[in-house]
């Protein structure tokens, strides 16, 4: 962890959370930062494992991290039986067909209570809820016919049976007509009443885009006057349809599954998995599209152990080296991307530990007002692994502004780099830099010169004392 007296304590004031649909700024004013499941627990956590990690994720929330969510499957009474057929992965739902936890891995569900005595504990422990949903409706339930409630529809009339998830056989689509409205209205009017927070919604931001369902989505969450953020999923969200995600969501995946290796070997058109060395590119062509209330997502930090069963592999500590996680964190902190902790809590190590908890980093994802990259190639020898991205923070007061650069070797042979501070874009005066990592300061100058370690990275704050 930095030293407190470094940089400044992160503190996110609580805001006053009205309309989603309106006030996106307001629902999301920063980046949303906090722990989802799938990492760690796939498709088997239980309250239990549940309750441990958000356990952990409270001694957190001085630090920012506030958000706990449940990744697919809490319907499945079989978990165990995900990728085969959804009869055998028993979900439970209840009569208007929505879908409901499983009481014998949720035992504070039962008796219809279903997420809410959850959601009010974590809400107790100052911590947000949030659940995943893949989109659409169980195929068992339109085939049932079951009534949508609070209305004369059924469930094959919201059914859009020509589009189900081509990844994940248990739902079909929902159709853009009254019905379709009415049966997600009747979803989130539910999980709102449980005290949802945050609602990842699966298989609709790619493969197949579905503008109407998300809008749809939007509506029902608007409706129910609680302030629920959305998080699209997966990617890549396709860069023409930004304007119109970021009409309706909080969030939405820019790549497809982001997992622990520098780089995998994939088939040609496919992404996944994702590593984090495509990350620059894909981040780099997003930047223009980040603010209050949008937030392009890079995905899950996988960071730390990734068991007891990973959503990909086998359980392991992160397969990325140190400097690479430093290079994670860093970039996911300068490009002001949303912060979801992969690894399980209940075993985090030092380590980890010093990555979420480093103030200089999350003041930087918390409070840069812009975010760019820096054209690497016109800053001199050296740099062609090399990138580079500035962050500014423009606040008043004594502490004025400060600018943020951030620099990441993408070879694997260790790269020295010398340049000046104007040709990165400030004034050709002197300046010192302090290091976010070790809280170093260089001495004053018009170049900065550094060496970084394969994969690795280095981030300084010049503090521009209202120059």
């Amino acid at each position: 962890m930095t030293k407190l007296g470094s940089f400044p304590v992160l503190v996110l004031a609580a805001a006053c959370l009205v309309s989603q649909f309106s006030l996106a700024q307001t629902l999301a004013p920063t980046p949303p930062l906090g722990w989802n499941s799938w990492d760690a627990y796939g498709f088997t956590i239980d309250e239990q494992q549940f309750r441990d990690n958000a356990t952990v994720l409270v001694s957190l929330e001085q630090f920012g991290w506030k958000y706990a969510v449940i990744d697919e499957g809490w319907y499945m009474a079989n978990p165990a039986a995900a990728g085969k057929a959804v009869e055998q992965k028993q979900y439970l739902w209840n009569n208007n067909g929505l879908l409901i936890p499983v009481p014998a891995r949720y035992p504070s569900a039962a008796d219809g209570a279903g997420f809410k005595p959850l959601a009010d504990w974590l809400h107790s422990h100052g911590l947000k809820f949030g659940i995943h949903i893949v989109r659409g409706i169980p195929k068992q339930v339109v085939a049932a016919n079951l009534p949508i409630a609070g209305t004369q529809f059924h469930a094959a009339d919201a059914a859009d049976t020509t589009s189900p998830c081509p990844w994940d056989e248990g739902n079909w689509g929902i159709k853009d007509n009254a019905a379709g409205q009415a049966y997600y209205d009747s979803m989130l009017k539910l999980y709102a009443h449980w005290g949802l927070d945050f609602l990842k919604v699966d298989c609709i931001s790619n493969n197949p885009y579905r503008p109407t369902e998300i809008r749809q989505i939007a509506e029902a969450i608007r409706k129910t006057g609680r302030p629920i953020i959305l998080s699209l999923s997966p990617g890549p969200t396709d860069i023409t349809h930004a304007a119109e995600v970021a009409k309706y969501a909080q969030m939405w995946r820019i790549t497809d599954d982001h997992w622990d290796k520098w780089s995998f070997e994939n088939k040609p058109g496919d992404e996944y998995p994702f590593g984090l060395q495509g990350e620059f590119d894909r981040l780099a062509k997003w930047f223009v599209y980040t603010g209050p209330g949008n937030w392009p997502d890079p995905d899950m930090l996988p960071e730390g152990w990734l068991g007891p069963h990973p959503g990909m592999g086998e359980p392991r500590q992160s397969r990325l080296t140190p400097d690479e996680q430093r290079t994670e964190f860093t970039l996911w902190c300068v490009t002001r991307s949303p912060l979801i902790l992969g690894g399980n809590l209940t075993r985090l190590d030092d380590f980890t530990r010093s990555l979420v908890t480093n103030q200089a980093l999350l003041f930087v994802d918390q409070n840069a007002s812009y975010s760019r990259p820096v054209d690497a190639s016109a800053l001199g020898a050296g740099f062609e692994n090399v990138r580079v991205w500035r962050a500014t923070i423009e606040q008043p007061g004594a502490r004025g502004y400060a600018e943020f650069f951030a620099f990441f070797n993408l070879g694997s042979s260790p790269a020295t780099v010398r340049t000046t501070w104007k040709d990165l874009g400030l004034d050709n005066q002197k300046h010192s830099a302090q290091n976010a990592w070790d809280d170093s300061t260089t001495k004053e100058s018009k170049d900065i010169s550094l060496t970084l370690p394969p994969h690795g990275s280095a981030l300084y704050q010049v503090s521009m004392n209202g120059k």
